[in-house]
């Protein structure tokens, strides 16, 4: 998550920096700021800045891009911000053997730098996150382009210290950064249920630089156990609560000499797994057990009304259960103080989706009509008809506001399809299944917005195309992953699926455009496994709904979801799109 506001930052110009630099003493590793003792007692999100001060923190982390008023909010209250200079991820496009990205990815470094260096509550750049992937994370391109930014940085500001954060410790990351990366100062690590060991597996590695855990939490979802057919069992709010302590207390207050301070992950709200695992508050901003817990641990300060307490939710019966069955689930929910308890529980279809790295996912909807009973200690419900996972959510809400949460996995039995409408486009390119990354034809002429809100069909947002090029044409694929054009395995199982349906107009009328689903033939490695097209439509100034059929086609592996493509004029052509998605 980002944090952002405008593209301003009115004081960076004209403030004076502090200085910030790194000691080693007799007992290892200490951060200075203005020349005293500096620990972070941090979080990262987007929740408020106001409450996480009032909680004993002192600092607050962004990921990348523009901070907005950010570093003056926090300013105002006393606290610093380490700054995300973001580097390319190669799961999201960016190739680190291209030299115009890697130019273009230093250039935005620069002009971070040089926007933000002389703001007074600037503690560290953080440079990169995340970027060596997932697995052994030794890329000799990538670091080479890590340490090339962390020179940059160094050489435009040398008052604050660099950082690069990864995922977790373990493969080649000891070595790239203690060792490969001297322009780097603090290694930044990302932690959840194997936190506790960081410190340890730093000195089995044989570190060299001080660490600042920069997320930690609960256990992942990919780090607990799972039901028989793969849903990850999610621990209860109180049961985080304690993995936020254990963690704080063990690898952060515990490594003395190594730990430069930490950043709780996550201080806001986000689906990830599911829409209660990491965030530590809810949507509406209702705190969970994880903010008294850390509250107490920035402070020294006990909360005096804590959240409410919530048990593992238990089953009547078995988790697998036929079409249409209905359940009966126990609950236990207790106030610390013996205060009222108001309960809502709600059916959920179950992402699916466990490894995100992070990306944005869009909250899945509630199923209406699912709850039948509504209680304190448990709930009666009527599955769906429609075979698959889903997930029973209960949250317990305070007369503070404050909220306890457990979930438990179910399954309709039956042969799973996958679940529609399968949505292209809905409200901006964020957390959809295909990125428009694959742009045909004259590109140079065309432009894309994903956000427009101008012209809309339905909800908040539309897609608006323009290709400027005199006569000829230019194209759009949306791919999977994305800048795949058959030379990596990746798209969607839409077998089920009976047509690729939207919305389209122009902005004008008379705007020839083309639509279709897969492009990629059986010549390359990982081709469309089933192709189709809607030629020769001339577009009007209303909103019309076009459907592309897929009957009797293979929609087992479907890597280009959408394709537009727009045939030039004397006169700029520009198309709307909206509500893209594929349906039975």
């Amino acid at each position: 998550m980002i944090l952002a506001a405008s593209l301003a930052c009115p004081a960076a110009a004209s403030a004076t920096p502090i200085p910030v630099e790194m000691k080693r003493t007799e007992q290892g590793w200490q951060l200075l700021r203005g020349g005293e003792p500096y620990f972070i007692r941090g979080a990262g999100g987007d929740a408020s800045l106001q409450a996480l001060a009032a909680a004993g923190a002192n600092s607050v982390r962004t990921w990348g891009g523009d901070v907005g008023t950010l570093l003056d909010d926090a300013h105002a209250l006393g606290m610093t911000v380490t700054v995300g200079i973001w580097l390319g991820h190669e799961r999201h496009g960016f190739d680190y053997s291209d030299a115009s990205q890697l130019a273009e990815q230093r250039e935005r470094a620069r002009q971070m730098v040089l926007r933000y260096r002389d703001h007074p509550a600037l503690l560290l750049w953080g440079i990169g996150n995340e970027m060596e992937g997932f697995e052994d994370g030794g890329d000799p391109a990538v670091w080479a382009a890590v340490n090339d930014v962390g020179a940059l940085v160094k050489e435009l500001d040398p008052h604050h210290p660099t950082m690069t954060v990864t995922a977790f410790v373990h493969g080649q990351r000891i070595e790239q950064v203690h060792r490969r990366s001297p322009a780097i100062d603090i290694h930044g690590v990302n932690a959840y249920g194997g936190a506790v060991r960081v410190p340890e597996l730093l000195r089995a590695g044989g570190a060299t630089k001080p660490f600042v855990l920069t997320e930690f939490g609960p256990p992942g979802p990919w780090e607990v156990p799972k039901t028989a057919w793969g849903a990850p069992y999610e621990p209860t709010s109180d049961a985080k609560a304690r993995y936020y302590r254990e963690t704080y207390e063990t690898a952060v207050l515990g490594a003395e000499g190594m730990s430069l301070g930490s950043y709780a992950f996550l201080w806001g709200h986000k689906m990830e797994g599911t829409e209660t695992w990491l965030g530590m508050f809810l949507a509406d901003g209702s705190p969970t057990a994880a903010v008294d817990v850390m509250t107490e641990l920035w402070s020294g300060r006990r909360t005096s009304d804590r959240a409410p307490v919530v048990g593992p939710l238990q089953i009547e019966g078995d988790a697998e259960v036929a079409p249409g069955a209905r359940l009966r689930v126990r609950a236990a929910a207790a106030d610390p103080e013996g205060g009222e308890i108001r309960v809502r529980w709600a059916l959920r279809p179950e992402s699916g989706e466990y490894l995100t790295g992070g990306d944005f996912r869009r909250v899945l909807p509630e199923i209406e009509g699912a709850i039948l009973e509504s209680e304190r200690d448990g709930a009666r419900l009527r599955m769906p008809d429609e075979p698959g996972p889903y997930r029973l959510f209960l949250y317990a809400h305070d007369e503070a506001g404050k909220v306890g949460t457990a979930n438990l996995p179910l399954l309709v039995k039956g042969e799973m399809r996958p679940r529609m409408p399968v949505a292209v486009y809905e409200d901006g390119f964020e957390g959809m299944p295909w990125a428009p990354s694959g742009w045909m034809g004259g590109t140079e002429h065309l432009t894309l917005e994903g956000d427009q809100t101008d012209v809309v069909h339905e909800g908040d947002a539309a897609v608006r195309i323009r290709y400027e090029g005199r006569l000829g044409w230019a194209g759009i694929a949306w791919q999977d992953p994305p800048n795949n054009w058959g030379d990596r395995d990746g798209g969607r199982d839409l077998r089920g699926a009976k047509a690729l349906e939207l919305w389209a107009r122009g902005e004008y009328g008379g705007e020839q455009v083309s639509f279709g689903v897969g492009l990629i033939g059986k010549d390359r490695a990982f081709p469309d496994s089933g192709i189709a097209k809607l030629d020769g439509i001339a577009l009007t100034r209303d909103w019309r709904r076009y459907r592309v059929p897929l009957d009797g086609l293979d929609l087992s592996a479907i890597r280009t979801g959408f394709i537009v493509t727009l045939t030039g004029r004397d006169t700029p052509v520009t198309v709307y799109l909206d509500s893209i998605r594929f349906v039975r």
